[in-house]
């Protein structure tokens, strides 16, 4: 690998210049039924980039990718990167008033889109006037005039890389992420970042040519794009892709591909663990496995499967704190040192110092230019509101020990992790509200059987109106992603509350669920997930 000093880690260029040292060597290895190149994801790119700017698609406009995993996505992604315009990641399960929050805020006026969500968008296209063009990978055969198949894109004849001037610090992506006390935000990354987020990642899991990564993460999140996609194109490995994570599938997906690397988020290590054992359960070649959260037993973990667990590792979208790294001993809870470039302090609510081993909200700040999020996409406020004290604030809870090695406690701000989704108890709550017969409500974390968290919504009626559990799942399941769809519910008479009128979250959840409270997966209520 070659490490591209700053001012040439625009990643439409890094590709290109891996296609030309690499040419046929497989980089993407998609589900086992299709192999691409590094000659050929470069040329495909082009072809992509080339179509977009006859389309009128310029360096800047915002372009919203709403597609599964697969090769198209990838094209897309790169081609975007070559003309430099912006890239708006689309989570698959949005719909409604939140997938319209993200096209609109974005400013996205090309949206390339799987026939499959395609009416998800055609239901509010009254409501995005800035929207001019909608691409469709998939089935084609009813598409209106506005309408054009992506499959046109693939057939480009011009494969040559455009001529854009483009820079390491130009924005690449805007990625939302859960908002906490207000709508999602969109993420702002540079070039430069992504470049030295994979960077500083392959380093850490040491990452070479012969390490094939296996990924069935969604594309839309920044972990399959830089943890794996880019991590494999800087170090010259080869990308196992697949569509979603399924534990019946997962370890003849990674023996077949040859995987020696993968990455698990959320619940993943725990449901693996707990699946019945297999005979062929060490029958793998993987010799790095980056878990977060780790699994409950982790030596059990290793031992079953005949890997290597790393699990000291933290960040979050905005900024890598602590980078994936293999010590020895091993500490229980610890997350790792400080990333090289970044410094970490631990504040208290005055932005204090605080000594070793005190618990405070974990802060971090950068020692060189984009090596973190340029900020949040039209919301200078809550930009400045982050980095306030020139510290940008994770909302999460820590420790440093006196050798400097980082502990994550939990979250100070109100998100809720569910199955490797980040949830906005803003946005859930925002959402039961509409409901006629709802006055108010509060969201809140419920530890999982899996480890992270449920989502429960605490719910006060209107005076005299009557509403049962199944009625609010089922409003709740037309409006919002299917991993937001509160799990526990419980109606009250009325909310805990400061002087202030500020929801005290906080008894919610020290008083747990209740006789009270309907669990939706006991009902036996199945959500559907399309």
């Amino acid at each position: 690998m070659r490490d591209h000093p700053p001012l040439e880690r625009v990643l439409g260029s890094v590709l290109g210049e891996q296609a030309e040292i690499l040419g046929e060597r497989v980089f993407l290895d998609f589900k086992g039924e299709r192999e691409i190149s590094y000659k050929d994801l470069n040329a495909h790119s082009n072809r992509f980039a080339n179509a977009l700017l006859d389309c009128g698609v310029q360096k800047g406009t915002k372009v919203a990718v709403m597609l599964p995993n697969c090769p198209e996505y990838l094209y897309s992604w790169f081609g975007l990167a070559k003309i430099g315009a912006v890239m708006v990641p689309v989570n698959t399960a949005q719909k409604g008033e939140l997938l319209h929050h993200i096209l609109h805020t974005s400013d996205a006026e090309t949206i390339i889109i799987d026939s499959a969500f395609l009416e998800r968008v055609r239901q509010i296209g009254s409501q995005l006037p800035k929207v001019k063009q909608i691409y469709v990978s998939g089935e084609t055969a009813t598409l209106r005039r506005e309408e054009t198949p992506v499959i046109d894109f693939a057939n480009a004849s011009c494969a040559s890389p455009p001529r854009r001037e483009i820079k390491h610090s130009d924005p690449l992506t805007i990625l939302f992420t859960s908002g906490t006390t207000g709508p999602s935000k969109g993420v702002v990354m540079s070039h430069h970042y992504y470049y030295y987020a994979a960077r500083t990642i392959g380093r850490g899991m040491s990452v070479g040519p012969d390490d094939t990564l296996y990924t069935c993460l969604p594309l839309f999140h920044v972990n399959a794009q830089v943890c794996t996609v880019l991590a494999a194109l800087l170090f010259d490995a080869r990308v196992a892709m697949y569509e979603r994570f399924s534990a019946t599938t997962f370890w003849s997906e990674i023996r077949n591909s040859g995987a020696t690397v993968f990455l698990a988020l959320g619940a993943m290590g725990n449901i693996l663990y707990k699946a019945p054992a297999h005979p062929d359960d060490r029958n793998n070649k993987v010799r790095l496995a980056m878990v977060v959260p780790p699994p409950e037993n982790l030596e059990g973990f290793e031992n079953r499967f005949n890997l290597r667990v790393v699990y000291e590792t933290f960040g979050l979208t905005e900024g890598i704190v602590a980078p994936p790294a293999i010590a020895e001993p091993r500490r229980p809870g610890c997350c790792g040192r400080p990333a090289e470039g970044a410094e970490v302090r631990i504040v208290d609510e005055d932005d204090q110092m605080l000594s070793p081993d005190q618990i405070g909200e974990i802060v971090i700040r950068p020692d060189a230019p984009y090596t973190m999020m340029s900020g949040y996409y039209h919301m200078p406020e809550e930009t400045l509101e982050a980095f306030r004290n020139l510290w940008f604030h994770t909302g999460d809870l820590g420790y440093l020990d006196r050798d400097g090695y980082l502990y994550f406690v939990g979250r100070k701000k109100e998100a809720i992790r569910r199955r490797g989704e980040n949830i906005s108890a803003f946005e859930v709550e925002r959402i039961v509200n509409q409901h006629p017969s709802v006055l108010e409500s509060a969201a809140i974390a419920m530890p999982s059987e899996l480890g992270e968290d449920e989502v429960k919504i605490v719910v006060v009626l209107k005076e005299g109106e009557q509403l049962n559990p199944e009625e609010l799942v089922k409003f709740c399941e037309e409006r919002m992603a299917y991993f937001m769809v509160p799990r526990f519910i419980e109606f009250c008479e009325a909310l805990p509350k400061t002087p202030t009128q500020r929801v005290e979250k906080y008894k919610l959840q020290s008083q747990g669920n209740t006789e009270a409270t309907w669990d939706r997966e006991k009902a036996g209520y199945q959500l559907l997930k399309g």
